[in-house]
């Protein structure tokens, strides 16, 4: 019986795990940058994108902020897929009061551009 419990564990601890997310930096994305300063005329806005990282089953606490850099990873892919290399105005929404009892997304949005290297 005992064995019967520590494999059942096993396979839900196994099936939890395959259904986080995580957004893993892509060669595009690390391609883009973050900046304070609105870029320059030489710069074209693309649009606005946003990055999410799910925090359902890892819940709000990690490392160093895992949530918001997986967060943060997700909108440099999503800029790079826009053809971007710089991201301007990146903010985060605020957590609201669902937050403090489920763990809910952590979410970036930003301003795409595409400056000359």
């Amino acid at each position: 019986m005992r064995i019967k419990v520590s494999a059942g564990m096993a396979v839900a601890a196994l099936l939890l795990a395959g259904c986080s997310t995580s957004n893993d930096l892509s060669a595009g994305g690390q391609g883009v940058r973050f900046v304070e300063d609105k870029p320059g005329t030489e710069c074209q806005l693309l649009g606005n994108a946003t990055g999410e990282q799910s925090n359902w089953f890892s819940g709000q606490q990690g490392s160093e902020g895992g949530s918001m850099r997986g967060a943060a990873n997700a909108l440099r892919n999503n800029a790079a897929a826009m053809g971007g290399n710089v991201l301007y105005g990146v903010s985060s929404p605020s957590q609201n009061l669902l937050s403090s009892f489920a763990p809910t997304a952590s979410t970036m949005t930003g301003q795409v551009y595409k400056c000359p290297n």
